[in-house]
């Protein structure tokens, strides 16, 4: 509670600030200023009531909830695909998923992930053939077009990418 109280007591003395004047001026005020957004020709001004602001992220990854959502969002997919096979339970999971969802962000939407917990998607995990975690299959246009298994670094799972974008 006193964090809280310290943090709106803070964000209202940075936002009722006076703009700063002299050399710096441009590059600080714009910073006080509230963010707008532009969706669709629109441009959306957050209200002044509101004293934190956030950002926009772009959604590059996202869990498969059921068969006929991954046949939607992965099969039919336009976008290259990257499914990512993988347990609560397993260690090595934990690893490779922000490694491999940090590469994919890196993309800027070339290319996205889908999400599979085996335990709960074992039909999936079947039909792709999925005997260990983590698996993961480079999906594009419906067909897999490759395809890893275990923990890869960062200059490896660049190179699958390249490749499936390429």
């Amino acid at each position: 509670m006193a964090q809280r109280l310290l943090l709106r007591r803070f964000l209202a003395s940075v936002i009722s600030r006076k703009p700063p004047e002299g050399q710096w001026a441009p590059f600080v005020s714009r910073a006080l200023q509230p963010p707008q957004c532009s969706l669709d020709g629109l441009t959306v001004t957050p209200s002044p009531v509101r004293t934190v602001y956030t950002t926009t992220v772009c959604r590059t990854t996202f869990n498969i909830q059921d068969g006929p959502d991954f046949q939607d969002r992965v099969v039919n997919s336009e976008t290259p695909v990257v499914v990512d096979f993988h347990a609560q339970w397993c260690g090595p999971c934990k690893i490779l998923g922000p490694r491999l969802e940090k590469m994919v962000a890196k993309q800027h939407g070339k290319v996205v992930m889908a999400k599979v917990d085996i335990d709960d998607h074992t039909d999936l995990a079947i039909e792709y053939e999925v005997s260990a975690v983590p698996t993961v299959l480079a999906i594009k246009n419906g067909d897999v077009v490759d395809k890893f298994v275990g923990i890869k670094d960062e200059d490896q799972l660049e190179a699958f990418l390249k490749k499936l974008i390429g």
